[in-house]
């Protein structure tokens, strides 16, 4: 009898699946990437247009939300999760799911359709296939021939580590965002975290409500307040149209799609992350981090200046909301927002991790993405697809769910439904 990597035996059934995913290439119209939320959502709309397809996703349902620290939460209302034909069917519209929470509304999601969906199998490689204008997916669980490939993956795919990582003393525990999980798994005494985007920031929360010291290294990703004007931020983003902006219509261009998310919060039915107000409560705010050396790390002269830099795009945010509200002929209050009266000080340029007492670094720099695996010619010099609104170049091979691939809903439930009916009706389309 056949005996698995585990060493335990294979049933007959598992062994002429084993066979037929070795010695035959399998035939599908259609081959997804992914199973998250976007590759789900492109499934709904095959299998709603009646085309042939299968979903490849390297775990299982709800896999990235489950690996979120046990405190996380959405930071849009949940009425903004349209999956489609699966709008958020709880009784807190105005609510923010929590992590679990979420990964039970995809799973409910799949439910509602059963997807024609296989979870635990790696892509290794995505390439042109011998026959003509068919792709070639090969598989963990044997090799795949397609007329369309999806890709559907997102673009976080993998945690960037900052280089001087390696040069921490052994004794300081370092952990990405990607690996934290709540305040407990870290060793007693004072924590830095680096990096003030939208994850270092609802970190450094986690970490104050457990009464841990904290130290955070400031970037220059913006904020905005969770209510303006008697409404939900994201509501007036909504109406005034921020959602419905191309990535090349907005001042940044395509530069946005890598740029950090603004730190927002919806923890505790929501709520505003000021850093000035978190200095007011005890964080230690400094510049980025430059380098490191065993215990010493040293730290740029640019806290004041980033947090300048905060200040003003959230100005610039709101007075775009309050440019609609005029022009709209909205009725609304004027400017509820407090001000936190805290200003940056000199500070040393130098910090000696254990003289701090600090005995934890975690990483809130970001992700990257990694497209190695598709041997396609369809990339910039940065190795990011090329693609209008997820349409690439190469005839049959698409894209769903990256950050700003249309517009800045692209990577969320409000919106990642209306680009993969996009792609599909185009896919549908093709001659």
């Amino acid at each position: 009898m056949m005996r698995g990597e585990s060493g335990r035996n294979l049933t007959a059934r598992q062994i002429a699946l084993v066979k037929s995913w070795s010695d035959v290439s399998q035939k599908i119209d259609t081959i997804v990437v992914g199973g998250g939320q976007a590759g789900l959502s492109v499934s709904w709309h095959l299998k709603h247009v009646g085309r042939e397809h299968l979903v490849l996703d390297r775990g299982k349902i709800g896999d990235t939300w489950r690996r979120r620290w046990d405190s996380f939460c959405l930071v849009t209302p949940n009425c903004y999760c349209q999956l489609p034909g699966f709008p958020y069917d709880g009784d807190e519209p105005e609510g923010f799911m929590l992590r679990d929470e979420i990964v039970a509304y995809i799973e409910r999601f799949a439910a509602s359709f059963e997807p024609p969906y296989r979870g635990g199998v790696e892509v290794h490689r995505v390439a042109l296939s011998s026959d003509e204008g068919r792709f070639c997916v090969e598989t963990s669980q044997g090799e795949f021939v397609s007329n369309n490939v999806i890709i559907s993956i997102g673009t976080h795919q993998h945690p960037n580590i900052p280089a001087w990582g390696d040069k921490l003393a052994d004794d300081i525990l370092r952990l990405h965002t990607r690996d934290y999980r709540n305040p407990a798994q870290l060793p007693d005494g004072a924590v830095l975290v680096v990096g003030s985007g939208q994850s270092g920031c609802q970190v450094v929360e986690d970490l104050l409500g457990a009464g841990r010291e904290v130290h955070l290294c400031v970037g220059k990703a913006g904020r905005l307040p969770r209510r303006y004007r008697g409404r939900d931020i994201i509501h007036w983003a909504v109406d005034a149209g921020r959602y419905q902006v191309p990535v090349d219509e907005h001042p940044k261009g395509r530069a946005i799609r890598f740029a950090a998310h603004e730190h927002l919060s919806g923890r505790d039915g929501g709520r505003t992350i000021d850093l000035r107000r978190l200095a007011l409560d005890g964080v230690k705010l400094h510049g980025h981090l430059a380098d490191a050396q065993g215990y010493q790390v040293n730290l740029a002269d640019d806290l004041a200046e980033n947090m300048d830099a905060i200040d003003e795009d959230c100005r610039e945010a709101l007075a775009r909301i309050d440019d609609y509200i005029a022009e709209s002929g909205t009725v609304a209050p004027q400017n509820d927002l407090p001000t936190f009266d805290w200003q940056p000080t000199p500070e040393p340029r130098l910090i000696d991790l254990k003289q701090a007492g600090i005995t934890s670094v975690i990483y809130a720099t970001g992700f990257h993405y990694d497209f190695n695996w598709v041997d396609l010619p369809i990339f910039d010099e940065r190795g990011y697809p090329r693609y209008e609104r997820g349409v690439t170049e190469l005839p049959g091979l698409y894209f769903v769910g990256l950050h700003w691939q249309y517009t800045s809903g692209s990577g969320l439930f409000y919106q990642v439904g209306r680009d993969a009916k996009y792609v599909v009706d185009h896919l549908g389309s093709a001659v």
